[in-house]
């Protein structure tokens, strides 16, 4: 539920983006900064969450998470002028993040080693389930009022119900969180051994109960040691696997993701599609689909082979979609037009494109960043690698109204180069962490790819 609001949330402003622009009479940029704001609670609540899981535990978190969402929901439907909608953004945002660092952090902790891969990718697919009813809602809100400018319920426009409606999957989300068991790692931490033997019982075979309860005491027992470690290291001011996190979370940002899904209905509109709410959920599901086979092949393939592909789809997709906009047209009004067969070639490539990232870097990356960090910094460590990735979702989105009526082709072709690097990076720098627990993945970003794929 954390990961079906942190998709809804963020994704539910595509729908009413052309109605925010003409009510509150907006410029691309102030238009571009109301869709992206809540980014930058994204980034605060990403920050902050690692510390108050530990503090106050991971099912107190989200239940804070839920309110957020809630109190967003309702405050944006009923906005009265722009600033007043770009905070409840902030809101939702800060709920976002803060369900972006607990949810993985959470599974991670509660996972049997053999399918920690598949059930972490569950994240990412609750995203894109979110993603999908946020578009689909929209859609049918706006068909049901016959435009999202006209007044639906209550005397109330289409596009305010877009918002409001997020409050119900809000309220879910909080009644839930009475209903979890609470992290058996954060039940040891706090000295609840009995608690956390009866919740691990339910999680890991019999056989592995004893060692899973004896590797985690003693981790944690040397993070004591270690209370108050820094972030802080040679590289940059950082740790080495700090920087790691922080530039996978910037990559997957970087290709532009959110582009499709914060923007897809104004794209396809400019370029002469009379059906773009339809293919923006047409898209949505086709990103939902892609991930349930990146959940079916994680634990299988690995994590590694299937990250390389992606990029390499990514890219070439991308360049695609470059391509086709260097033949567009733009009018006197500033319309794009894009006529046959770039039209439909451009729609492919975009499809491609979310086929390649959902099946890939969309969950696999929330994957390596629930593993690849030591115990005794994970929580800090998750926070700064998601706060990154937010704000480089910020970046992206912010910039892309203005980028995009500047040069489209360029844009795109941006897009492109960052995912070629994204293939580098993880030739360079990502071992293999498929099968492994989580007290031995740290190990192998202490040495080089290869020679941890050979000890591997």
């Amino acid at each position: 539920m954390g990961g079906f609001l942190f998709g809804f949330d963020s994704s539910v402003i595509n729908g009413a983006v052309e109605s925010i622009q003409g009510d509150f009479a907006l410029n691309d940029f102030v238009t571009g900064l109301v869709v992206a704001i809540a980014l930058l609670g994204c980034a605060a609540g990403a920050l902050i969450a690692g510390s108050l899981a530990d503090r106050w535990g991971r099912l107190r978190v989200m239940l804070l998470g839920s309110i957020m969402f809630f109190a967003s929901s309702v405050g944006a439907g009923l906005a009265v002028g722009v600033w007043d909608l770009g905070f409840w953004r902030v809101i939702g945002g800060l709920g976002i993040g803060i369900a972006s660092v607990v949810a993985p952090a959470y599974i991670a902790e509660i996972s049997p080693r053999q399918i920690r891969g598949g059930l972490a990718s569950l994240q990412q697919l609750a995203i894109t389930l979110g993603i999908f009813v946020a578009l689909l809602s929209d859609f049918v809100l706006e068909g049901a009022a016959g435009g999202p400018d006209n007044v639906l319920w209550l005397g109330l426009e289409a596009w305010r119900w877009m918002f409001l409606v997020g409050a119900i999957p809000a309220a879910v989300y909080g009644i839930l969180s009475f209903t979890l068991p609470e992290s058996p790692r954060y039940l040891i931490s706090q000295g609840r051994a009995d608690e956390a033997r009866a919740i691990f019982t339910r999680l890991v075979p019999p056989a592995d109960l004893d060692k899973t309860i004896n590797e985690i005491t003693t981790a944690i027992d040397e993070d004591k040691k270690n209370k108050g470690v820094s972030l802080r290291g040679p590289v940059f001011g950082l740790q080495g696997i700090v920087w790691i996190g922080i530039i996978l979370s910037v990559f997957q940002q970087f290709v532009g993701i959110n582009v499709i899904f914060y923007y897809s209905t104004s794209l396809w509109n400019s370029v002469g599609f009379t059906n773009s709410a339809f293919i923006s959920v047409v898209t949505s599901i086709v990103n939902v689909l892609v991930t349930l086979i990146a959940i079916f092949l994680v634990d299988r393939v690995g994590r590694r082979p299937i990250l390389l592909s992606g990029s390499v789809v990514m890219a070439l997709s991308l360049g695609a979609m470059a391509l086709a906009f260097t033949f567009s047209t733009t009018n006197d009004k500033g319309e794009v037009t894009l006529g046959a067969p770039w039209g439909p070639i451009a729609l492919v490539a975009a499809n491609l494109f979310v086929i390649g990232f959902g099946a890939s870097w969309g969950p696999l990356v929330w994957v390596l960043l629930g593993e690849i960090f030591p115990s005794r910094i994970r929580g800090k460590a998750l926070g700064v690698a998601a706060g990154a990735q937010w704000i480089a979702n910020f970046l992206i989105t912010v910039s892309f109204p203005a980028m995009s009526s500047w040069s489209l082709p360029l844009t795109y072709g941006m897009y492109a180069g960052f995912a070629a690097l994204s293939f580098f990076f993880i030739l360079w720098k990502i071992p293999e962490t498929k099968g492994m627990d989580l007290e031995q993945t740290e190990t192998l970003f202490h040495k080089p790819a290869k020679a941890a794929e050979a000890s591997g």
